[in-house]
């Protein structure tokens, strides 16, 4: 069935209550009723951008070299996509009147729980178009989330949500996770690091304070003196304060050379892509 339009301006019109009721959830009973009507089942990747972790690098204390980037993960599913449908707007940064980032590259959405999505909202591309999609979105300095994400099932009106396979292109200022550090635990642990990813400050580190500006979207890093430290639990390894610093004093590491094979295994099982492949 078909979204209804006037869900859209809903969001537009409460999105920026979203700290309000991130907060309200770390009350038990309201809590587990928002875990289970929006986010029962969800596992949701942040990835590093490709520029981070480049091809035939060295990029850990262990040498791995030639590590796929992590782009890599988003093809694989795209390709395995019997559906897949391109949304012409952000609802994130439509609902904040984003001026830094352009709103009109929104989620692509595979799976054939697209299929329902109201047409109005964006449209069917095929393999190319979807590809291309995503590396203009990275173009534009936005960060992937991929994986299943049962609140936009609820909010587009399709299903099942196990059917649905959303990849979200975010940028720091406007992004939905930006409650992470004020939701309930339940919740925020189903939004997570790639498999293997970490950020390190090295003893390059001025204190200089650029990383801590508007860039980590989940206010992970901060001073401590005259050096930048690094929440670990918070950090979801988008690596944006790697690729903000001036001095190359953040450092992305991978600690597995399989890490785009695990990220595949853990999302593949959540969420079912098969479809006629009409539109591949």
């Amino acid at each position: 069935m078909t979204g209804p339009y006037w869900m859209k301006t809903l969001i537009n019109k409460t999105f920026s209550q979203r700290f309000f009721w991130s907060k309200l959830t770390r009350h038990p009973p309201f809590g587990r009723m928002v875990d289970k009507l929006l986010f029962e089942g969800d596992d949701i990747l942040y990835l590093p951008k490709d520029r981070v972790v480049p091809i035939g690098e060295t990029v850990d204390a262990d040498h791995i070299q030639g590590t796929a980037v992590p782009s890599a993960l988003l093809e694989h599913f795209i390709r395995e996509a019997g559906f897949r449908w391109r949304m012409d707007f952000c609802i994130c940064r439509d609902s904040s009147g984003c001026r830094d980032y352009p709103t009109d590259l929104g989620c692509l959405f595979l799976g054939e729980a697209a299929r329902g999505i109201n047409p109005k909202f964006g449209r069917p591309v095929g393999e190319a178009e979807a590809l291309e999609h995503v590396a203009r979105c990275r173009e534009a300095g936005l960060v992937h989330l991929v994986g299943r994400n049962k609140l936009d099932s609820v909010w587009l009106n399709v299903g099942p949500s196990h059917r649905l396979l959303t990849i979200c292109n975010c940028c720091p200022c406007c992004c939905l996770w930006k409650v992470l550090p004020t939701i309930d635990t339940r919740i925020s642990r189903k939004v997570n690091r790639m498999p293997g990813v970490r950020l390190l400050v090295t003893d390059k580190c001025v204190g200089c304070g650029t990383c801590t500006r508007g860039v980590c979207f989940v206010d992970a890093i901060t001073l401590d003196g005259k050096r930048a430290v690094i929440d670990d639990a918070r950090c979801r390894g988008c690596g944006r304060c790697a690729d903000a610093c001036p001095n190359g004093s953040v450092r992305l590491e991978i600690d597995r050379p399989d890490y785009i094979e695990a990220a595949i295994e853990q999302i593949a099982g959540l969420v079912d892509l098969s479809g006629s492949g009409e539109h591949a």
